[in-house]
C-alpha cells in the first residue's frame, strides 16, 4: 500500500512540475491552446488534416502561436507575413533545423537536410558547389533530363494505351536523373533493384505522411564518408519522391480538368511542335504551361507544414521571446492558399499565375520549395524536371481517364509530412 501511495505522490509531483514548467515558459511564448500535462496539445490536433487544424488555431490565436507537442513547445507561423518575417527578414536566426525524431534516428544529424550549425553550412555549400560542377543549371544537365524524358515516353508507349498506375514509372525518371548526376549511370525501368529502391522511397513518403508521424569523426572536417553518404541519401529522398509525387498529382489534376490539358497541349504543339523535344528555352514562350505547373505546386501544397525549423539563438519576435533551440513550424499551405494573392485558392486555376494579358505572373507567395536560408537546394533541378517531363508527356500522349471527370477525387490520401495523391489509373494514348 505504501508503494502505491508513493507512486501516486510521485506522479502528482511530476504533473505539478510539468504544469509549473509549462506555465513559466508560456508567459513569454506566443499564445496558444492550453496544453495538458505530458501530452501537451496532441489531443487537440486533427491529425487527418494538420494544415486545416493550424488554420483553425490561427483564427483564434493569430498568425504566431504556440503548440505543445508533448512537453516541448513548438511555435507555429501562419500566413505570408509571419513566414516571410521569420525566414527572410530574420533568416539567420530561424535557420536551424527543428526536431524530427524519426529522421534524427536515421540521419544522426548528418547530411544536408537535418544537420545544423557549421556542419549544415559546410555541407550545403559543398553540395551546391558540387551540383553546379556536375551540371546543375547548365545545358548538359538539361540534356540529361531531356534524354530521360524520352526514356519515360518510350516506357509509357509500352503500355499500349492500356490502363496503368503511373506511380513507379514517374518515380524512375527523376531518380535516374539523380543516379546519373551522382554516379554517371542510369537504370532500366525494369531493373528489379531499381524498382525495389523506388518502392522503398515511395513507402517512406507514405509512412512519414501518416497521421502519427513522428567512421571516426574528424573535428576539423565535416566531409566524413558517413556524412557524405547521408548527403547523397538526402539527394535521393528529396530529389526523387517530391518530383515524382508532383508529376503524379499533375496528371491527376489534368485528368480532372481536360480544358486545362487542351490549352497546355495546344501551346506545346504551337511552340514546340511534334518533331523536337521541349527545352527550357521554350518555357518563356509558354506562359499557360508555366502557369499550370506553378498552379499544380500551389494547389497540392506538397509539404504542407514544411520541414521543422529551429531558432539558433534567443530571439524577440513580435514582442514574444522564443528561446534558442525552440522548434518552429511554418505553414506553407497558409501562404500558398492566401486568398488575397490567389482568389478562390481552393479551385485549381492556372489563371492564378497569369496577368490580364495572358502573360506569366510571378508571385512572392509561391513557396512550395520553402524560402530563406533553408530553401530547397534542388529547386532548379525540380523546376527543370517538372517542365520537361510534363511537356514531353503531353507532347506525345493524350490522357484518358477511366472514370467521368466529375468522379475524379483529387483529395490527398494523407496530409501530414507530404500530401500524397489518391491512387488512380489512366491511359496514355499516343498522338
Amino acid at each position: 500500500m505504501d508503494a502505491v501511495v508513493a507512486l501516486v505522490l510521485s506522479l502528482c509531483c511530476l504533473l505539478l512540475l510539468s504544469l509549473w514548467r509549462q506555465s513559466s515558459e508560456r508567459a513569454k511564448l506566443p499564445p496558444g491552446p492550453t496544453p495538458l500535462p505530458v501530452l501537451g496539445n496532441f489531443l487537440q490536433i486533427d491529425v487527418k488534416d494538420i494544415s486545416q487544424c493550424l488554420t483553425n488555431f490561427s483564427k483564434i490565436y493569430g498568425p504566431v502561436f504556440t503548440l505543445y507537442l508533448g512537453m516541448q513547445p513548438t511555435v507555429v507561423l501562419h500566413g505570408y507575413e509571419a513566414v516571410k518575417e521569420a525566414l527572410i527578414d530574420h533568416g539567420e536566426e530561424f535557420a536551424g533545423r527543428g526536431s524530427f525524431p524519426i529522421f534524427e534516428k536515421i540521419s544522426k544529424g548528418l547530411g544536408i537536410v537535418f544537420s545544423n550549425g557549421n556542419r549544415w553550412k559546410e555541407i550545403r555549400r559543398f553540395t551546391l558547389t558540387t551540383l553546379r560542377n556536375l551540371g546543375m543549371g547548365k545545358r548538359n544537365l538539361e540534356d540529361r533530363v531531356q534524354e530521360e524524358a524520352q526514356c519515360l515516353v518510350e516506357e509509357l508507349r509500352k503500355t499500349n494505351g492500356s490502363p496503368c498506375d503511373p506511380t513507379f514509372i514517374l518515380s524512375c525518371a527523376p531518380c535516374n536523373v539523380i543516379c546519373f548526376t551522382v554516379f554517371q549511370n542510369r537504370f532500366d525501368y525494369k531493373d528489379q533493384n531499381f524498382l525495389n529502391l523506388m518502392e522503398k522511397l515511395n513507402d517512406n513518403v507514405r509512412i512519414l505522411s501518416s497521421p502519427w508521424m513522428q567512421a571516426s569523426h574528424n573535428q576539423q572536417s565535416e566531409f566524413t564518408l558517413e556524412n557524405l553518404a547521408t548527403t547523397v541519401l538526402d539527394l535521393f529522398a528529396a530529389g526523387t519522391e517530391t518530383t515524382s509525387t508532383t508529376l503524379r498529382y499533375a496528371l491527376l489534376l489534368l485528368l480532372k480538368h481536360p480544358d486545362v490539358t487542351a490549352k497546355v497541349q495546344e501551346e506545346i504543339h504551337r511552340v514546340v511542335g511534334r518533331n523536337r523535344s521541349p527545352c527550357m528555352q521554350d518555357r518563356s514562350h509558354m506562359p499557360y504551361t508555366d502557369a499550370m505547373i506553378h498552379e499544380v505546386q500551389r494547389f497540392i501544397s506538397l509539404i504542407p507544414i514544411n520541414l521543422p525549423h529551429a531558432v539558433t539563438c534567443d530571439i524577440k519576435f513580435r514582442n514574444y521571446i522564443i528561446p534558442k533551440g525552440t522548434t518552429v513550424i511554418t505553414s506553407l499551405t497558409s501562404v500558398l492558399n492566401d486568398s488575397k494573392e490567389f482568389p478562390n485558392p481552393e479551385i485549381f486555376d492556372p489563371g492564378h499565375f497569369l496577368d490580364n494579358n495572358g502573360n506569366f505572373k510571378k508571385s512572392d507567395y509561391f513557396v512550395p520549395f520553402s524560402t530563406g536560408k533553408r530553401i530547397c537546394a534542388g529547386e532548379g533541378l525540380a523546376r527543370m524536371e517538372l517542365f520537361l517531363f510534363l511537356t514531353t508527356i503531353l507532347q506525345n500522349f493524350k490522357l484518358k481517364s477511366l472514370v467521368n471527370t466529375k468522379d475524379i477525387d483529387t483529395t490527398p490520401l494523407v496530409n501530414g509530412f507530404a500530401s500524397v495523391p489518391p491512387k488512380f489509373q489512366l491511359c496514355f494514348i499516343p498522338v
